[in-house]
């Protein structure tokens, strides 16, 4: 089936979003839509729609006139199996002694690793992008210098890898979060599909603003692989339902937003551990002090 995007960037937040439920006023109505900050550090946001049916240029001009956007831009795309290409695409990937792949993968986990299966219709936050496979591989350096959790908590989970990954060095449960509903459904998912269900929670909130996350606080690990925004956002809640001598591993940054990050936390309590660098993001490790 033949199918139709048109996106547009302007730089506020809140008229992102309203432009966004405009869309369900267009005739054809698109079928999906979607408000994204684009990782540039400008602050910019990205609306996007999908339609079965060619939109209105003129009715998207409009739109783009009407809220201070960019004019918009649309693509016809081919018929895919999309699911087929991403099997293709989607090759296994080791970070430190983790291993995640695909169920046609099954065949490829190494001995000795510490393998996450995440199917090619979750494929989201799989360990291809630098922030998550930093992230990995900061647990494992904390893992192999003899470093053990027993209360952890990863917010903003997407499909939930850093908390299956926790799950699977150490017998206590994770608390898993996220302000989407339908990440928090292929979280549940993946869980299920590695055999954690009961030991990774996932709920749907922002931030710890679910109250099981809060009363099972104070965390000694704390995953938030988000964007520099929200990261700072939350620095004075990682301070608060952070353990003494509690860790936090931190990372959806470009590597020149680092030091806002580190600034942010530094005032909340926290000092710098570690600080990698994954192509052009940067992965934070920080203890409390």
């Amino acid at each position: 089936m033949t199918t139709f995007t048109a996106f547009t960037t302007l730089a506020d937040r809140e008229a992102a979003e309203s432009l966004e439920e405009r869309f369900e006023d267009l005739d054809p109505a698109p079928y999906g839509t979607g408000v994204f900050e684009i990782e540039d550090g400008n602050g910019r946001y990205e609306v996007s729609g999908y339609f079965l049916q060619r939109p209105d240029d003129v009715t998207l001009d409009l739109l783009a006139i009407a809220y201070g956007a960019q004019p918009f831009v649309i693509s016809e795309l081919p018929e895919t199996d999309w699911v087929a290409h991403v099997r293709r695409e989607l090759a296994p990937v080791q970070a430190g002694r983790f291993f995640l792949y695909g169920s046609h993968d099954a065949d490829k986990v190494p001995d000795g690793s510490v393998a996450l299966r995440i199917d090619a219709a979750m494929a989201f936050g799989t360990g291809h992008h630098g922030t998550t496979s930093g992230c990995l591989t900061a647990l494992d350096d904390l893992a192999r210098a003899g470093r053990s959790f027993h209360n952890v908590a990863d917010i903003g989970c997407g499909t939930a890898v850093l908390a299956m990954a926790a799950a699977k060095l150490w017998p206590e449960t994770v608390l898993a979060s996220d302000i989407d509903p339908v990440a928090v459904e292929t979280a549940r998912a993946n869980v299920a599909l590695n055999d954690l269900e009961g030991r990774v929670i996932c709920l749907e909130a922002a931030g710890f603003g679910d109250p099981k996350l809060q009363d099972a606080a104070p965390y000694d690990l704390i995953f938030a692989n988000i964007l520099k925004a929200p990261l700072i956002a939350l620095a004075p809640d990682m301070a608060r339902y952070c353990a003494e001598s509690g860790v936090v591993i931190l990372s959806g940054l470009l590597n020149e937003q680092a030091d806002e990050v580190i600034a942010a936390y530094e005032g909340q309590g926290f000092v710098s551990s570690a600080r990698n660098e994954f192509g052009e993001w940067t992965t934070l490790v920080m203890s409390r002090a």
